[in-house]
């Protein structure tokens, strides 16, 4: 069912945004961006949610997310999303996580991934 699958989907992203290592042993992220801060912003909507970046690619574009992280680019805080397309091309998406607008693409084949 697409509608379950994107939602495990968005739930591996969120734990792998938020920095949560395997072991449990706590948060890493990024250039030390802490999961309760990225938390505490999106819920006073400071951030856009991931589950709206996820939601907009799925209905753009083929592909299975493979790795979200969170930075904070000259200043500016930006969702990267990997994803793998249907031909095994590897894709990165930029957001600027304050309004949730795409700033940038970075690989090959993203053609092949655009949803007709």
């Amino acid at each position: 069912m697409p509608g379950s699958r994107s939602f495990g989907l968005r739930a591996a992203a969120l734990l792998i945004t938020c920095g949560l290592p395997p072991s449990g042993t706590g948060p890493a992220m990024a250039d030390d961006i802490d999961w309760r801060d990225v938390h505490q912003r999106v819920e006073s909507g400071e951030y856009v949610p991931l589950a709206t970046v996820l939601d907009w690619l799925e209905a753009r574009y083929v592909g299975q997310v493979i790795e979200v992280e969170m930075e904070r680019e000259d200043g500016i805080p930006v969702y990267e999303v990997e994803m793998v397309g249907p031909q095994g091309q590897v894709v990165e998406f930029e957001f600027d996580a304050a309004d949730g607008s795409l700033i940038g693409i970075d690989g090959t084949g993203l053609r092949a991934m655009e949803r007709q």
